[in-house]
């Protein structure tokens, strides 16, 4: 919990500040299943994993554990207290959630006073809990539920209050622990005065052991000195990654962190790759259903990080999936493993007990994308069909082999894959697409291409299909949008003239592609595809000032990008004046590293231009390297820029591009304190 979820400075001013740690612990410590082009190519099936070493021998966490953590919603506010705990216990029977699995009600840093008692004892804030841990712990346990604290592997916790922690003090504090009847430990790592991490973490393991009560414990090491390669004998789980926060860039960084870690993971030795974020605001609701698809296919711990009192309908509609949940809990306690990654294309496979395979198809790009693979690919043994469970959508499906949907941006397809004998009872597996330029001057009309293809043993009978857009929109088909039947991997293709009123505003719109068909037993079927679809406007001609024009879509690493300022920190708005080299620039945009601002075209433009470079407001720090691309072809790059260099021009030819964008990576370093300028930064159409 207090390494800092992102190698940005910025952290200096989160709740996990990369100062503070190095100070403590240095010194002191979806969419319809939707249109096959061509199928994508089976990878190799998930290699075996090798065997992981023994896990602790206390019987605990068989499963991944389930349950809250106050943490990422409260932070060490006040509204972290007794009425706040009793309240998410009450919420896990009242909603659902215990019936779902979620076990543990875990309190994280702040609920002590800061200094012991005369005894050397831990005392509880009467503030916040006014009857003591043993009396929230006893009403927990009356609901059924469980109760986790947390501390430190050193003189003090995390926060800059100064917390006492535990090093020194194991064995005491883990009888108060357990005299108590705390269920669950997280045991952090700041303040731990260099000793060695093996010493600290085994320490407290022989104190909880020697409690002889049972209580799973956290480690919380940050993956610093790789725990998954020694503590399967001394915790239940170990923190693989630095903190998350609530941000998409946050959540994906640490799911490439955790990824291929598979292998050290099973029964009672979990990798953690920190708590979930569902819920807290700073992401879409398709962004936390990836989230909670891939923490639930990497068998991680499920651990809520939201104010359950103030969860939407939408929230808590994904914390209880059930049948993402069973993903994780699968008792088997396999981690998911990579299959194929391509251009933010991902698959990753879980074995489950039952030989049937989860399969996630994740979309880590800005854009809608095709992603496609096969059941040998995931491991499955060669079958006639097979039967597919869309877990999201709860509905299943028969298939010839193929797996695969058009993903929306940032979307995930969570599906449950099975030679089962019994898939003729199915209807087949169709899959949508739309084709063509999601991009519509208002006015103009565009061309489209819908696409149902049947990706099922048996045939598609009696398929029909409709495009709907935004009210007063034009949307009428140009071909047929019928077809008798479809069979194993045949198409119907639909063209659609698409027209948005003239006075349209610019912005993001939807559209909906819809079928409908009849199985062979003579079950209607219906499925949908949602794409975006975005009103543009054609730059004026001659020179423009990128920063003057609307853009397509921006996303920056750390902070949004800004207009004509630098990126300064989190927050919009809170930039400085644009600074290379000591160079001053009235106009540009600032980013930070990784970042991606796109703008449309109407490909009436010749080239694009800019200095770049690594904005001055950071000192000595960042490396990045800048790009400009052409629809789909990179057409101009630097090398890696480095803040003791000054500006360099960047020219790119875009002549016929109908979308321009302007890309920076990390240099390959990390994104620490990368704020990228594109400075000057000029269209001319």
């Amino acid at each position: 919990m207090r390494h800092p979820h992102t190698r940005t400075t910025h952290a200096i001013h989160a709740t996990r500040p990369r100062l503070l740690r190095a100070l403590t612990a240095g010194l002191l410590c979806t969419a319809g299943l939707a249109a096959p082009a061509v199928a994508a190519p089976a990878a190799a099936a998930p290699a075996r994993q090798a065997p992981a070493a023994p896990a602790l021998a206390n019987g605990l966490a068989l499963t991944p554990p389930m349950g809250f953590n106050n943490w990422n919603s409260t932070h060490c506010r006040a509204d972290f207290n007794e009425a706040m705990v009793k309240g998410i216990a009450d919420l896990f029977v009242a909603k659902g959630l215990k019936d779902a699995g979620y076990r543990y009600v875990n309190l994280d840093d702040c609920w002590a006073l800061p200094n012991r008692d005369a005894d050397g004892k831990l005392v509880p804030d009467p503030a916040r809990f006014p009857n003591g841990i043993k009396a929230v712990a006893d009403y927990v346990h009356a609901k059924g539920l469980k109760l986790g604290i947390y501390t430190s592997a050193g003189v003090k916790t995390c926060n800059s209050a100064g917390f006492p922690g535990a090093l020194g003090h194991e064995y005491s504090d883990a009888r108060q622990f357990a005299d108590w009847g705390v269920d669950y430990l997280k045991y952090d790592n700041c303040n731990n005065l260099g000793v060695d991490a093996q010493q600290r973490y085994r320490t407290m393991r022989d104190a909880l052991k020697a409690t002889g009560r049972p209580i799973v414990y956290s480690i919380c090491e940050w993956g610093e000195n790789k725990p998954w390669q020694w503590a399967a004998d001394v915790g239940n789980l170990w923190r693989t990654t630095g903190d998350i926060s609530d941000s998409w860039d946050s959540m994906v960084s640490i799911l490439k962190q955790n990824l291929p870690l598979a292998q050290y993971a099973g029964p009672g030795h979990w990798n953690d790759p920190d708590m979930l974020e569902v819920g807290n605001g700073g992401m879409t609701d398709t962004e936390y259903r990836s989230h909670f698809s891939l923490w639930s296919i990497m068998a991680a711990p499920l651990l809520i990080g939201t104010d359950l009192r103030k969860a939407s309908q939408a929230t808590l509609d994904i914390l209880d999936n059930k049948e993402v949940i069973a993903v994780d809990q699968d008792p088997l306690g396999k981690q998911g493993t990579v299959v194929s990654s391509t251009d933010g294309r991902w698959v990753i496979a879980k074995e489950m007990k039952d030989g049937s395979r989860a399969v996630a198809l994740f979309n880590e790009s800005g854009t809608a994308q095709r992603i496609a693979t096969t059941a040998s690919a995931v491991g499955l043994p060669g079958a006639p069909a097979y039967t597919l469970r869309d877990l999201w959508q709860q509905q299943s499906y028969n298939t010839a082999g193929t797996i695969a949907a058009t993903v929306p941006a940032h979307g995930t397809v969570l599906l449950r894959v099975a030679a089962d004998p019994h898939w003729a009872t199915r209807p087949p597996a169709t899959e949508l697409g739309l084709d063509g330029s999601p991009l519509l001057e208002a006015a103009t009309p565009v061309t489209l291409t819908g696409t149902v293809t049947d990706l099922g043993r048996t045939p598609a009978r009696r398929v029909s299909v409709s495009l709907t857009g935004p009210d007063g929109w034009a949307v009428r088909p140009t071909t047929a949008t019928t077809a008798a039947a479809l069979t194993t991997g045949h198409t119907l293709r639909t063209g659609w003239s698409v027209t948005a009123p003239a006075g349209t505003p610019t912005g993001s719109y939807g559209l909906t592609l819809h079928t409908r068909y009849r199985s062979p037993a003579g079950q209607q079927v219906t499925s949908t595809l949602p794409v975006s679809a975005s009103v543009v406007v054609r730059p004026p001609a001659g020179p423009s000032y990128l920063s003057d024009l609307p853009w397509l879509s921006a996303t920056s690493g750390w902070g949004p990008v800004e207009r004509d300022t630098s990126n300064g920190e989190s927050a919009a708005g809170d930039g400085h004046p644009i600074t290379i080299g000591g160079t001053v620039y009235a106009k540009g945009l600032g980013a930070h590293a990784p970042s991606d601002i796109s703008f449309y075209a109407g490909r009436a433009c010749t080239k694009v231009s800019a200095d770049v470079g690594v904005d001055d407001e950071k000192g000595t720090q960042g490396t990045v390297a800048f790009e400009i691309w052409a629809d789909g072809t990179k057409v101009a790059s630097t090398g890696v820029l480095t803040n003791a260099m000054p500006a360099q021009p960047l020219t790119a030819d875009v002549t016929g591009a109908q979308v321009v964008r302007l890309v920076v990576t990390d240099g390959g370093d990390g994104n620490d304190s990368d704020h990228a300028d594109w400075a000057d930064a000029q269209v001319s159409c």
